[in-house]
């Protein structure tokens, strides 16, 4: 499957981005008899539902001649992500960046495994949040997953 997923990104990324959105994710799951290809995409300000659409016209004819499932039958989906949906790119933390962000931790930090903060930076290995005004510095081998900070 992550042969269909890479082979799909490669393939859409620049119709998502001709089409004035950004490629967030692809995802090709088997659910019962069928398969769903969900390409998850972005832009400042969030999706529409016309937006959605018209990626999906862009998309359907060159993913006809891809045939990235060897003629096994698929439904396809194009998406917004969702607000909280988990962190996975460099462009997700990139575009975080001097916002509030939940980091959930496989082991405790400070007696805790769910942090917010502001996002202040990140590298390969650690991001940095900013805490009742305290830096703290957190390695990803610890991290769960980062996400949108949402307050209801």
């Amino acid at each position: 499957m992550e042969h269909i997923e890479e082979s799909v990104t490669k393939l859409v990324q620049p119709i998502v981005e001709a089409n004035g959105c950004y490629l967030v994710d692809v995802c090709y799951e088997k659910k019962h008899a069928s398969a769903v290809l969900t390409v998850f995409i972005d832009k400042e300000g969030g999706v529409t539902l016309n937006d959605c659409e018209k990626v999906h016209m862009a998309i359907d004819e060159p993913l006809d001649v891809l045939n990235p499932t060897n003629d096994q039958p698929y439904t396809l989906n194009v998406s917004s992500p969702g607000l909280d949906r988990p962190f996975k790119k460099e462009q997700d933390f990139q575009r975080a960046l001097g916002k509030q962000v939940e980091v959930h931790l496989y082991k405790q930090v400070q007696k805790k495994k769910l942090l917010v903060g502001t996002l202040i930076s990140f590298t390969p290995e650690s991001i940095t949040i900013l805490v009742n005004n305290k830096e703290m510095v957190i390695e990803k081998t610890i991290i769960s997953k980062v996400t949108n900070y949402i307050e209801f």
